[in-house]
């Protein structure tokens, strides 16, 4: 007699063996894309599947234009569903997106959670200084001489996490530092 594999109820994961989205938001050139990508080196030396979800590749890959609330926002949505889909499968999504409004980052955890899918918010948290100290992108110097408009944290406003998962303090503390903090969230909530 053949018996059908036993499945997880809609909405709910055993720890561990499910997927988890963790959101890295903070000011551009903060080094959100850098501990994700470390982050996720480790998780996948360990045997996890794991993928990396860069708001800007995302951007540049789905042809999204415009940098108007609006249109942050629906990239935002579209990033938050797409990792919402890949943690649905059993991947470790990290997501490094800039997500500057507190609003759409809640509407995307909200959406995880009626999934029941574990959502983390990270707050990779850099002084401005500091970010445009590193301008990996060149987006302050060219706002600073006045070709772009919008960038956040400048013209354009950033809405720290009131109460991030983690906060990561990426101006004061080397990458292997944050990547730690994060490994240790994840395995200490079974999580990973």
């Amino acid at each position: 007699m053949l018996t059908k594999p036993q499945t997880t109820a809609p909405g709910t994961q055993r720890a561990g063996t499910g997927g988890v989205t963790l959101w890295l938001t903070g000011l551009p050139s903060a080094g959100k894309s850098t501990v994700a990508r470390a982050a996720a080196k480790v998780l996948a030396e360990r045997g996890h599947r794991v993928e990396v979800l860069d708001g800007d590749e995302i951007r540049a890959v789905l042809g999204t234009s415009g940098f108007d609330r609006a249109a942050r926002d629906a990239n935002v949505r579209r990033i938050g569903w797409l990792a919402e889909l890949l943690a649905r499968n059993g991947v470790t999504v990290l997501v490094a997106s800039i997500a500057p409004y507190r609003e759409t980052r809640e509407q995307v955890r909200g959406s995880h959670e009626h999934a029941g899918i574990p959502f983390v918010e990270v707050h990779v948290a850099a002084s401005v200084e500091c970010c445009v100290a590193r301008d990996v992108k060149g987006l302050y110097a060219r706002q600073a001489r006045g070709e772009i408009s919008g960038v956040t944290g400048i013209d354009d406003p950033y809405e720290p996490p009131l109460a991030p998962e983690l906060r990561l303090l990426t101006d004061r503390e080397h990458v292997s530092r944050s990547v730690e903090t994060v490994i240790r969230y994840l395995t200490a909530r079974e999580l990973v």
